[in-house]
């Protein structure tokens, strides 16, 4: 399974990615917030009326499954905040009135992620950045998320393997979702040090961010035997 907590794009694109990079991939084995956040809000309230502070792929995924969107405050029963690039005072507004003015709303999020990583050390503001923004001006704090490391995402996760929890490994390179991901729902954890972590952050991190295994590249998940077996070295050969 490939799991994702980015919420502006769609399983099928996860798929061309990876199928360009050699890896053979169904739909159904990526599991992203899109997926989550849409499956929980036909699931645990349908009929209600929502506005997403969100970017296109969740909106149509939520129209898709016939989720009624609405930017009229006084009708609105459930605020999404998501990693939104569109993100303006206008959708804040709305947001606003929903929840403080109106007082009759929920508020709930994608995912808890405060930055969505970029090539060359660069980084874009996440989900976290816009829920936090509704929470200082509504008072109101967000109940629940579908990323990981909450148990909607990992749920949906097991539930998509089949398998018992304690016979997987959850594979990652962040300590605040990846690994803690895995403990949620009973995995193993394998931090992979080719993305976010640093021995830094490793050295640093608490007892529940601790993984069980830390890998320098995701290809040591291999054991010995099978890199002897295919005859691989170190130096990519």
């Amino acid at each position: 399974m490939f799991v994702s907590n980015n919420p502006t794009r769609e399983p099928e694109e996860y798929v061309d990615k990876l199928e360009g990079l050699g890896i053979s991939t169904d739909p159904a084995e990526v599991v992203n917030t899109v997926m989550t956040t849409t499956d929980w809000v036909t699931r645990e309230a349908p009929g209600q009326a929502v506005f997403a502070l969100a970017e296109e792929p969740l909106l149509r995924a939520l129209r898709d499954a016939g989720v009624r969107l609405t930017e009229e405050p006084e009708e609105i029963d459930l605020v999404i905040a998501s990693y939104d690039r569109g993100f303006d005072y206008r959708k804040l507004q709305i947001a606003f009135d929903a929840l403080w003015l109106h007082g009759r709303a929920r508020l709930v999020a994608t995912n808890p992620d405060r930055f969505c990583p970029m090539p060359n050390g660069r980084g874009e503001p996440d989900a976290a950045a816009v829920t936090a923004a509704v929470e200082a001006c509504t008072g109101v704090r967000c109940e629940l998320h579908f990323g990981k490391p909450g148990a909607v995402m990992m749920d949906a996760v097991a539930d998509r393997l089949g398998l018992d929890s304690s016979d997987c490994v959850m594979v990652g390179d962040r300590l605040y979702t990846d690994v803690v991901a895995a403990r949620t729902v009973g995995m193993s954890s394998a931090l992979v040090m080719t993305g976010e972590t640093t021995p830094e952050l490793l050295a640093e991190a608490g007892d529940g961010e601790q993984p069980d295994y830390v890998l320098d590249r995701v290809d040591r998940l291999l054991p010995q035997a099978e890199w002897d077996r295919r005859g691989w070295t170190d130096d990519g050969a």
